[in-house]
């Protein structure tokens, strides 16, 4: 993967003084170099200026990037952050049409795509990717992103909104080295922060005047300003196979998209963590590399005590290294046992904060930017379970009913949770629940529910739309920024267009069989994993239940309301968060997913005040 930036101004002339925009650009690609150091590249022109900053997976020699092509006397460049599967099957048309490739990189063929087919080329892709064209025939700059958000792409305007100057990077810690660019919040701000996050409303940066170009979109931006055009998103069809023909085409779909994904010039590893959607992905990684000798690099994660230390619940029912080693068993892989101790995952609280540019799952963002940095040290490309979940119905608000049927965000139903800390003047300003429920309320009016269901269907097929697109959001978002901190490229075949579009309207009671989650997913692996495994109940991320990681993170609190220049201290209600502190873990129930409780909350409120200190913000 890689990290791009760049801006445009039809105001201005930056070959006027190409001198100081080509270091504007070089700052903005060092912000970002921990996405990618392996080479580096600008492209500045009257108008735009692009910089890229890659991490080199596929024609490590020649993929260097901007490419910039000529055609009709007219130059076109790309800066490119992703990894396009369907690569053969481009290349054969755009040769057949005449074009000659230079190199063996995906961003070449993007760009002769976007060249050949236009700009609605974009859903000829089969991919994980953000990136920038030049187009200079139009004179326009066309800012794209995947159609579920794998990889992120941040815009701000220096001048009027919906007209440049813009200014784009993908993250914002590459907007800000702009000169013309200063990060700043409002109310919306917190309210998002404290009422939604870790979790994010599509498009808002959080950052005032900060925007995401939306999953599924793409921006035109011309000297008359901004169009934002969506190319893809979730639709309602009717699902006319039959259960066996349903488990046959998933299997299939799963098969082929971890197939595709495993197309690298430099070697691939997995994530293996015991549960059945990294086994899955481990299963068939292992099937594709074995008839060619190579062996697999997998890496599963645990902390430092857990054996001693670990209590089993409703949500995490039991530990993952047995099931680890169950999977080892059938598939000899080369696995290494990680490990994290609380001094380690506290400081990681910090490091997280600087990777996302936001506060956001605590420990679990944490300890996942610490792992993907002892990854990294092995292999720079990894694939991962992620989003199987929320695709085929494995969390307990797709079946336990009292979560299921949440007027709200079933994994953050208890909004009260985020105000426990606050003093009551900003728990009035910021008005937690009503601002939860309406974003609630807003995305989940755009459902495509069809007409003639039962509410009881309608809420579940609600409910599937809301994990795309916020919960699976956050997951996207967590795993990108803690795997590019250190350069790591994380794929994630599960969330392959093909899949969620097909799973999405596989009707309940197939993805829910004898009332066993993710039953459609378990069938369609049956031939795959041991039967321990793939009939294993479902646990999430580990998380450490060691009493040390406790103890500090109420130090590190204490010490934020003893210091008087903490910038989260005028929100607080010192009596209330003192008292909270003597006994977090009475309060059990999660805030947020299943792994976010008492010690989380302490830790989020933590990584706010980190957040606003980084980037000096002040209070509206």
């Amino acid at each position: 993967m890689c990290g791009i930036a760049g801006f445009l101004d039809y105001n201005k002339n930056f070959d006027s003084d190409a001198a100081y925009y080509q270091g504007i650009l070089a700052q903005m690609r060092l912000s970002l170099v921990h996405r990618g150091g392996d080479q580096f590249g600008s492209f500045l022109r009257q108008h735009i200026g692009m910089s890229h900053s890659r991490l080199s997976i596929r024609d490590v020699e020649g993929g260097v990037q901007p490419i910039i092509r000529n055609k009709n006397g007219c130059k076109y460049a790309i800066c490119y952050n992703g990894e396009i599967y369907n690569t053969e099957e481009l290349s054969r048309d755009l040769i057949a049409a005449g074009y000659t490739m230079q190199t063996t990189s995906d961003t070449e063929i993007i760009l002769y795509a976007f060249m050949h087919f236009g700009p609605d080329f974009v859903s000829r892709l089969n991919g994980i990717f953000a990136f920038a064209i030049w187009d200079g025939a139009r004179n326009t700059l066309y800012l794209y992103r995947d159609r579920v958000g794998v990889k992120p792409l941040f815009y701000a305007f220096s001048g009027d909104e919906d007209k440049s100057p813009l200014v784009f990077a993908s993250e914002p810690k590459g907007l800000f080295v702009h000169p013309d660019i200063t990060p700043q919040i409002n109310l919306e701000s917190l309210q998002q922060v404290l009422g939604i996050g870790p979790a994010r409303t599509m498009g808002n940066g959080i950052f005032k005047n900060v925007y995401e170009v939306l999953p599924g979109h793409y921006l035109t931006c011309t000297e008359n300003g901004i169009k934002d055009t969506l190319y893809w998103d979730l639709e309602y069809h009717p699902h006319e196979d039959d259960y066996e023909s349903t488990v046959s085409k998933t299997s299939w779909l799963i098969r082929d998209a971890v197939n595709r994904q495993m197309v690298s010039d430099v070697p691939i590893c997995t994530f293996l963590s015991g549960g059945i959607d990294s086994s899955i992905v481990t299963a068939l990684a292992y099937k594709y590399l074995a008839p060619c000798g190579e062996q697999l690099n997998t890496f599963s994660f645990d902390f430092v005590g857990n054996d001693r230390f670990f209590s089993a619940n409703s949500f995490q029912p039991e530990q993952d290294r047995p099931y680890v080693d169950i999977m080892l068993s059938s598939y000899p892989t080369n696995h290494t046992y990680l490990f994290c101790d609380e001094e380690e995952l506290t400081q990681s609280l910090y490091d997280a904060v600087d990777a996302k540019d936001l506060p956001g799952m605590t420990d679990v963002d944490a300890s996942l930017l610490f792992f993907c940095s002892k990854v990294k040290e092995q292999n720079k490309v990894a694939l991962t379970g992620e989003c199987a979940d929320e695709i085929f119905g494995g969390y307990p608000w797709f079946y336990r009913r009292e979560l299921m049927e949440t007027d709200g965000f079933p994994w953050s139903s208890d909004i009260s949770a985020r105000e426990l800390l606050l003093n009551d003047e900003w728990t009035a300003r910021l008005d937690l629940i009503n601002y939860s429920h309406e974003q609630y309320l807003t995305s989940l009016s755009a459902a495509p529910l069809p007409d003639g269901e039962s509410s009881d269907l309608h809420r579940r097929r609600g409910i599937a739309y809301l994990n795309i697109k916020w919960f699976m959001q956050t997951l996207l978002d967590r795993m990108d920024r803690s795997s590019m901190y250190s350069g790591l490229e994380a794929r994630v075949p599960f969330a392959d267009h093909r899949i969620i579009e097909y799973v999405f309207n596989v009707p309940w009671e197939m993805k829910y069989q004898n009332n066993v989650e993710k039953s459609l997913l378990r069938d369609a692996a049956r031939d795959l994993l041991p039967d321990r495994l793939l009939h294993r109940k479902k646990s999430p991320y580990p998380k450490t239940y060691h009493p040390g990681y406790e103890a500090l993170l109420c130090r590190r609190m204490r010490e934020i309301l003893d210091d008087p220049t903490s910038p989260i201290l005028p929100m607080l209600d010192r009596q209330k968060t003192a008292a909270f502190l003597l006994a977090p873990k009475e309060y059990g129930r999660p805030w947020f997913g299943q792994l976010m409780a008492g010690p989380q909350l302490i830790a989020y409120f933590i990584q706010i005040n980190e957040w606003m200190k980084r980037y000096h913000l002040s209070l509206p």
